[in-house]
């Protein structure tokens, strides 16, 4: 098998030459040819039911399927290991359509392990979805799953203390119930949850994937039967990925290991900056030593990620004038894009979390670009001192 580095650039592109393009077409057809009534037919049954165009079929209709969002998920499930990837219009979108798979199959209970991302909790939290959560830590889930549970959810890194999960482990806990597994920050790249015992890899793709802060996306890599059901949910909720972001999403996955990996180094030179400020009471990285007790760098990831959260002495005050004082250093929400970014997650992206469950007040969340380390440096010492 071609290294990841190579998988990276060409997958999904394996037809391109029969077709006489170096650059996959872009399709915006929203419908499509019907080759007769009873092939067309034959062809919406398929797609609507979570399968794939059949042969000599039709794609139909762009909300069933689309053969530049179907180049990306191809590309995506190759570089996870996967047989089949499934992309949404985002990652809430996602994550949504693994909850009603799950509880179609009379399967509505979930067991999750905290912390992760806020929009996540929130639909768990609440039962929107008309699912029922039960938190657990990472060693409690065997006891925490109920013979109506449909899921066991876990985030490592997770967000936004970047805590890591030992995966092996919780798969060995889970039995038959699927373990979903979301891998934003860590991308392909540098974890392979599949390698561990998940069965559905959920991506927010908007962050590392596209990579450049323009295209609005979600996926699931998993095996093929997982995939169908997830279609399935896709075709009625409407929940499809655009062709337009498709394309781009596949174009972002050329350059992804070589972000993902310089923007590491970045910040690992940013934690340790960090690390030895007065300001700055502790340090959330799992490059250093004492955020991996468990060695999983190394063992379960290749890489510590360029994600990492700080918090200051001087409490939510100093966390507010930090943020608001970066110049350089834009303050929004998301990650992993080029540039780098700022934002205090009790007061945005957790900010729906149970309180007991969310970020400290003093914690800030940065998730590093591709700028010098000394332009950050200087740009986070000024902040503080404002």
């Amino acid at each position: 098998m071609p290294h990841a580095d190579t998988r990276a650039v060409h997958a999904g592109r394996t037809d391109l030459r029969g077709l006489g393009t170096h650059v996959p077409p872009i399709d915006l057809s929203t419908t499509n040819p019907l080759p007769g009534v009873e092939t067309g037919g034959d062809s919406y049954e398929a797609l609507a039911t979570g399968g794939l165009v059949p042969d000599g079929g039709s794609a139909v209709y762009q909300r069933l399927w689309n053969p530049t969002t179907a180049r990306f998920e191809q590309a995506l499930a190759e570089l996870e290991d996967c047989e089949q990837a499934v992309a949404f219009a985002s990652g809430m979108a996602a994550l949504a359509a693994c909850l009603l798979a799950a509880r179609a199959e009379g399967k509505g209970h979930v067991v999750a392990v905290r912390p992760l991302y806020g929009g996540t909790d929130h639909v768990l939290a609440t039962g929107l979805l008309g699912t029922e959560v039960t938190w657990a830590t990472a060693g409690e889930v065997a006891a925490a799953i109920r013979p109506d549970t449909g899921l066991v959810i876990v985030e490592t890194p997770a967000n936004p203390t970047l805590d890591l999960v030992d995966l092996s482990a919780v798969a060995a806990q889970c039995g038959d119930v699927p373990l979903l597994v979301d891998n934003t920050f860590a991308t392909p790249v540098l974890q392979q949850p599949v390698h561990h015992g998940a069965t559905l890899v959920l991506h927010s793709a908007t962050k590392y994937l596209g990579g450049h802060g323009d295209v609005l996306a979600g996926a699931v890599a998993t095996d093929a039967e997982w995939a169908a059901r997830l279609r399935r949910v896709r075709a009625v909720t409407g929940g499809i990925l655009h062709p337009l972001a498709a394309y781009l999403l596949h174009r972002g996955l050329q350059t992804l290991p070589l972000r993902v990996r310089h923007q590491a180094a970045n910040a690992a030179k940013v934690a340790a900056w960090l690390a030895a400020r007065p300001e700055v009471e502790q340090v959330y990285y799992p490059g250093l030593p004492e955020c991996d007790p468990q060695g999983l760098v190394g063992r379960q990831m290749t890489g510590a990620g360029s994600v990492l959260a700080f918090s200051l002495r001087g409490g939510y005050e100093a966390a507010a004038r930090t943020a608001a004082g970066c110049d350089l250093i834009t303050h929004a929400v998301s990650l992993g894009g080029v540039d780098t970014l700022i934002q205090h997650p009790a007061s945005l992206t957790h900010r729906p979390v149970a309180p007991e469950a969310r970020p400290h007040p003093s914690l800030l969340r940065l998730s590093v670009g591709l700028e010098e380390p000394e332009d950050l440096f200087d740009d986070l010492a000024q902040a503080f001192s404002e």
